[in-house]
């Protein structure tokens, strides 16, 4: 491999890691001050001036908070079921193309750790492990309540990544492709795909709120009935891991949705920067990071003001109304797509 390469894909790869895990601590900070806002109070206000220190302080009494592993758990499962969480959580995020290439030192580097021509099915294979790090930690804990939000997370996000993943296929067969920049590349000019798809949008808007197990679908952690869901029984860094990687999630989550929907880093009249490739990948970034912000804030608001579903109202809105919904799309999608065909065929 090309020395020079290997370089830009290890700066990127350590760049993404410290975004996404400082995104993930500061989302926690905002999502703290939201609900105070909602709820009229001040919220954190003591670590640094409004606040803005909180993270750090979380993190740093994360750290010292003492390591208890039960009797009678699985030791090594124990351990290893954040840590698989946390992993999933990052790595989904290796195939989003975060903004055009870059000119820099005579090289035009790609801001995308690995570009592959499969991109959407990297990251829905990588979501579908995301569950095991759940199941093996609440299985690991020996402890029912553990255990059955456990189950939980697991029959809701298998439910709700069928419904999800039929949703994208819609834009699959618009696009034409499986490749994330390529799919990007197709709604260029504000040719987005949310005024083509505004059904799949909402599916898999649900769904992900369901995959990252935000409310109203924080189901597997629900509180007042099972303590504290699939890490009750975790503490210090584990349990920090845990938590970590649900905002890693919906990060990802919301960049992906940013993707395939609202033109990822596409903005209305870039074409008038061609002649300044590096202010068009600056001003691109930043606009997609703001799009990414605008899901995150979507979500802390959903959290605060809707209640929690039942576990059987889950399900029923998973199979009976989001996957028939689905279907439905994609075979007016096919009809629309394949509509002069289907004329010709029919002799009209």
């Amino acid at each position: 491999m090309d020395t020079a390469l290997l370089i830009e894909k290890s700066i990127l790869v350590v760049l993404l890691f410290l975004v996404s895990l400082g995104a993930a601590a500061y989302m926690t900070y905002f999502e703290r001050k939201l609900a105070a806002w909602i709820q009229d109070r001040v919220g954190p206000d003591r670590a640094g001036p409004f606040g803005i220190l909180q993270p750090i302080a979380d993190g740093v009494k994360m750290f010292l908070k003492e390591d208890f592993i039960p009797a009678k758990a699985d030791k090594w499962l124990f351990i290893i079921g954040p840590g698989l969480a946390m992993f999933t959580a990052l790595i989904t995020s290796a195939v989003v193309p975060w903004g055009p290439k870059l000119h820099l030192f005579g090289r035009d580097i790609a801001l995308q750790v690995a570009d592959i021509n499969i991109g959407i099915l990297y990251v829905f294979g990588v979501i579908s492990i995301g569950v095991y790090g759940i199941m093996i930690g609440g299985w690991a804990s020996n402890n029912k309540y553990s255990l059955y939000g456990a189950i939980r997370a697991s029959s809701q996000m298998i439910s709700y990544e069928l419904a999800m993943g039929i949703s994208a296929i819609t834009i699959i067969m618009i696009s034409g492709s499986l490749d994330l920049r390529a799919i990007v590349e197709s709604q260029h000019g504000m040719n987005w795909n949310i005024f083509y798809q505004p059904v799949a949008f909402v599916v898999f808007f649900i769904c992900a709120l369901a995959e990252t197990n935000r409310a109203p679908f924080d189901l597997p952690e629900c509180e007042n009935e099972l303590i504290g869901g699939y890490h009750t029984e975790y503490s210090s860094m584990k349990l920090g891991l845990f938590l970590f990687s649900e905002y890693v999630a919906m990060f990802v989550s919301s960049a992906l949705m940013a993707i395939l929907f609202f033109g990822g880093y596409n903005f209305p009249g870039m074409d008038y920067l061609k002649d300044s490739p590096n202010l068009l990948s600056l001003i691109s970034v930043m606009v997609f990071f703001a799009k990414i912000f605008v899901f995150i804030f979507v979500f802390m608001w959903i959290r605060w003001t809707i209640p929690r579903f039942r576990f059987d109202q889950l399900m029923h809105l998973g199979w009976r109304i989001l996957i028939p919904l689905s279907i439905v799309n994609i075979m007016i999608t096919g009809i629309v797509i394949l509509r002069h065909e289907i004329i010709a065929y029919l002799g009209f």
